[in-house]
């Protein structure tokens, strides 16, 4: 999977976050876009994201999981990309 952005909708949980990432695809039949929301669980080791934040989204490699729930880890993205810097 390539990395992606997405948006924190729950911080609840010690160092992971759950991060919504919004895709558009092409309905053939009414010819028509429509977005789908897929939710990923994304390893925080700072504790410092908060709702609403945006992240970059990048998967890791199996040697390097943190956690058996959460493959991704949130990556503060660049002001250019839409993305919060901290």
């Amino acid at each position: 999977m390539k990395s992606v952005v997405g948006m924190v909708v729950s911080n609840k949980m010690q160092k992971s976050v759950v991060v919504a990432v919004d895709r558009l695809f092409h309905n053939k039949l009414y010819n028509r876009y429509v977005k789908r929301t897929s939710k990923f669980m994304a390893h925080d080791e700072s504790n410092h994201c908060n709702i609403g934040d945006r992240f970059w989204l990048v998967k890791i490699g199996f040697q390097e999981l943190q956690l058996k729930t959460a493959p991704f880890v949130a990556i503060f993205g660049s002001t250019a990309s839409g993305c919060k810097t901290h």
